[in-house]
């Protein structure tokens, strides 16, 4: 027969309703219970009946995940431990693309509103686009990234802060003609002033670039080189056609590690030496920025402290619809690597 929580119980010699804190992860439990309710829970190979469960507290034990691009190696990293530290809650996951569209989002809203989903972790790429200004009222829901609101919990890291590290590190090594890439598109002037399209992180990351530059008087417009898709192939290919045109910069600051390979590609197809004669930088610290040719200076974050405070938040939002929403953000380091080197 299936054993019931009761039987964890009494096995673990904890109350049910502890037991029922450690399989659904939202409320905290000691680290000695837990590991008491989680070892009988394996001896009994106790399996949640999820429909019953569901039935009782219309919950359904899953959350959902939704990321705007599932083909770079960020998300990917990012994806496994949510899944790995859901699991640990008693959490499934359902994961999904919004491709940065708002139809997408307000899909997965509708989900979680008619109780498919629990709750959902969102990455939104620019919030004037996001279904989370406009869907009215709001499921559990906690955003990850770099939109700057108010309206629900969110973890983030300090862009601005960071890419001024960053830029500053290039600084310190002397080099001088310092280029960016990832930059925001312009779209022209709007109200007297110059109207950027790109995404929230771009345009924060810009603004650090930009502060350290100006502060030491070498800021130069013209090394600002726009992307309007962070990708390795559409990096290669906005590099590649600047240095057709123009004298390598002394260093690069890629606003992304995925963009820094495409960097690094078309300046080798220059031949470009990295870093004798152009170093460069990126952001995110992947898996693979370590193993680049040369390996790759980056700023990094702790990818498991930043899922770990989502999944909190987002417990939080599904144990209390009506919590005050919260900012968590995590702090950065720079990674310094061969590509900058003098």
């Amino acid at each position: 027969m299936r054993a019931t929580v009761k039987d964890v119980a009494r096995l673990a010699g904890v109350s049910p309703k502890t037991v029922s804190n450690v399989i659904n992860g939202v409320v905290f439990v000691r680290p000695e219970t837990r590991a008491k309710v989680e070892q009988a829970l394996s001896e009994l190979d106790y399996v949640p009946n999820l429909s019953a469960r569901g039935l009782r507290n219309g919950r359904s034990g899953m959350i959902g995940l939704a990321l705007p691009d599932l083909l770079r190696p960020y998300s990917a990293e990012i994806t496994h431990l949510v899944v790995e530290l859901a699991h640990e809650r008693g959490w499934g996951v359902q994961i999904e693309q919004t491709a940065a569209e708002p139809d997408r989002e307000y899909d997965l809203l509708s989900k979680a509103r008619s109780h498919q989903i629990d709750g959902l972790i969102l990455n939104p790429v620019n919030l004037d686009d996001s279904a989370v200004t406009s869907a009215g009222p709001l499921p559990p829901v906690v955003l990850i990234g770099d939109v700057d609101q108010d309206v629900v919990s969110q973890v983030c890291i300090d862009n601005v802060a960071a890419a001024r590290d960053m830029t500053q590190h290039l600084v310190d090594q002397g080099y001088r003609r310092i280029a960016a890439v990832g930059t925001p598109e312009l779209k022209g002037r709007v109200g007297g002033r110059t109207d950027s399209a790109g995404t929230a992180a771009a345009r924060l990351r810009l603004i650090g670039y930009r502060d350290v530059l100006t502060a030491a008087d070498l800021h130069d417009p013209a090394l600002e080189i726009a992307l309007d898709r962070w990708s390795p192939e559409g990096a290669a290919a906005v590099v590649g056609r600047y240095l057709a045109d123009h004298e390598p910069p002394d260093a690069i600051f890629c606003f992304t590690d995925t963009i820094a390979t495409g960097t690094l590609s078309a300046l080798w197809s220059a031949g470009v030496a990295v870093p004798a004669d152009c170093a460069v930088a990126g952001f995110d610290n992947i898996l693979e920025s370590q193993f680049t040719v040369p390996p790759l200076s980056t700023v990094d974050f702790d990818r498991r402290a930043f899922v770990e405070a989502a999944l909190d938040l987002l417990g939080e939002r599904m144990a209390d619809r009506a919590a005050r929403p919260r900012r968590v953000v995590v702090p950065h380091r720079l990674v310094e690597r061969a590509s900058t080197a003098r």
